[in-house]
């Protein structure tokens, strides 16, 4: 896995990127009530917004993390967004992407470096 200073992970699987937030981001925003995901064949940017996520205590947008093709996206979390406060390293990621173009994960933190940086 890698990690993004926005604290969004991003693990490969078969070609694509599983990205979603860490367990630190979802303390953080608390209790999770809402997540809007991107459609599926969206072309995004790196940095756009492409994700919102509500909580209890506040709005967020998640970014991407790459520059590619929206090939997936997790329905559970629409229908149980508060999957993301139990497992959000796991089962709750966000959404799969298609990749054009992969040098970004070059400055991305492993997981030590992650916790560093989280202190």
């Amino acid at each position: 896995m890698k990690f993004t200073e926005e604290h969004e992970w991003l693990r490969e699987e078969d070609g694509v990127m599983v990205v979603g937030i860490t367990e630190h981001a979802a303390e953080q925003l608390g209790d999770v009530v809402f997540v809007e995901l991107p459609e599926v064949g969206t072309e995004v940017s790196k940095d756009e917004e492409i994700v919102v996520i509500e909580s209890v205590k506040a709005a967020s947008d998640i970014l991407s993390p790459l520059d590619g093709e929206i090939v997936e996206v997790n329905p559970m979390l629409e229908e149980d967004p508060g999957k993301v406060n139990e497992d959000a390293q796991g089962d709750a990621w966000f959404f799969k992407i298609k990749p054009s173009d992969l040098s970004p994960m070059d400055d991305y933190m492993d997981e030590a470096a992650y916790k560093t940086f989280i202190g």
